[in-house]
């Protein structure tokens, strides 16, 4: 059995947020819902690369999900989610504050039906608040939660992160809401609640010690670069044959270990750079030091020698790296599936790892509406009333 196995999920909800939640959980048993328009379904299906017609991200967001063809704007398929949200455990939505209340799906309504559902709300701003009617994204999440101001160089302009983080560090939270809320229903003997969350609040709580520094010490975060402030040494260094290493050398045994294993014991046993306040202070010289010595070596020999002196170190890693890499292969990241047409594919294994109720990929995102008749016969539909509905235009 799965962790979250006979726990029912709906899913109302399109992109990265809050299909990233529901990823999370149906990885782990849970039965999911997505319910989708019939005209196109979710946007993601057709982002980025795509493999005929669809996007080879889709198989991954939607895995293990059972896809619903609904047209919210039709009465009838309005009366559809109201009777899956009224079996359901958890709902997930992340539309615009307000949507789901004009359409008569509201946590009021829902709630009324269903006391015991937990009601999980992404937006960009939450659902109070002066800004909460404003659409956000993850890049605005991003920007308002700090994330976005300290990313980059100190003399060029903020950077993103490469991904959509900020979304998916709200999924995150949101499984995690979701998660309490249902122990505290099964384990405290509550109702239901909404978890709410905010996309900008979601990469502030992801801020580390920003807020009390500037508070007492007026102390802001800028950009650094690829150094930790206040944390030496921790830097990424270029080697001879072109590779960029990162070597964190910041505790205090590791430093002396790293000094000595590029040929400078004279720093290991320095007085002054015993601690990290000392090295601190003599940082520019010391990532210099750090520079010259990989500089002068390829890259397998500055890791060799980094491992043999248990310095934690690394290649930064592309997609081609770690499609070649011993450890992503032993702990299976790179699973093997095959898209319905038989072209073979890899995708990201399932995090975390759980030793007893691990999770799984059952099936790769569906197609649209591909699991439409089967949800509304276990609802009850005839076959005859499924046809009229679909003839209808409300499925």
């Amino acid at each position: 059995m799965k962790p979250m196995q006979g726990v029912k999920v709906l899913e109302l909800g399109t992109l990265i947020a809050g299909p990233f939640c529901t990823r999370i959980l149906g990885e782990f048993g849970a039965d999911v819902i997505k319910v989708e328009s019939p005209d196109g379904g979710d946007p993601l299906r057709q982002w980025r690369k795509l493999h005929r017609g669809t996007s080879l991200w889709w198989s991954v967001q939607a895995r293990n999900k059972k896809s619903l063809t609904v047209n919210l704007k039709h009465p009838e398929g309005l009366a559809i989610v109201r009777q899956l949200a009224a079996e359901a455990d958890i709902v997930v939505e992340n539309f615009r504050p307000g949507v789901l209340e004009k359409l008569g799906l509201g946590w009021d309504v829902l709630s009324a039906a269903n006391p015991g559902l937990v009601m999980v709300r992404l937006s960009g701003f939450g659902q109070t608040g002066p800004y909460k009617d404003r659409p956000g994204f993850g890049a605005i999440g991003e920007s308002m939660g700090g994330l976005r101001y300290i990313t980059g160089f100190p003399d060029r302009p903020p950077v993103r992160t490469g991904i959509s983080i900020g979304d998916s560090i709200a999924a995150l939270w949101a499984a995690i809401g979701a998660l309490m809320a249902l122990r505290h229903r099964e384990v405290n003997g509550g109702v239901g609640q909404v978890v709410d969350v905010a996309l900008y609040e979601a990469v502030f709580a992801m801020m580390e010690s920003m807020v009390p520094e500037f508070d007492v010490a007026g102390f802001m975060r800028e950009r650094t670069g690829n150094i930790m402030p206040g944390i030496t040494p921790s830097n990424t260094h270029t080697t001879r044959d072109g590779r960029h290493v990162i070597i964190g050398g910041n505790g205090d045994a590791i430093f002396n270990r790293l000094m000595r294993a590029i040929g400078r014991p004279d720093l290991a046993e320095a007085p002054d750079l015993v601690s990290n306040a000392g090295r601190d202070l003599r940082a520019a010289e010391i990532y210099t030091v750090i520079d010259a010595w990989v500089a002068a070596r390829d890259g397998d020999a500055v890791l060799a020698a980094m491992e043999a002196a248990e310095v934690p170190a690394s290649s930064v890693f592309s997609v081609a790296d770690m499609f070649r890499d011993a450890q992503f292969a032993a702990r299976g990241m790179l699973e093997e599936a095959s898209l319905p047409d038989g072209q073979p594919l890899r995708i990201p294994g399932v995090v975390p790892k759980l030793s007893a109720t691990p999770g799984a990929t059952e099936w790769l995102g569906p197609k649209l509406g591909e699991h439409t008749d089967e949800i509304l016969a276990g609802l009850g539909y005839s076959p005859e009333k499924i046809a009229a509905l679909r003839a209808d235009g409300a499925i």
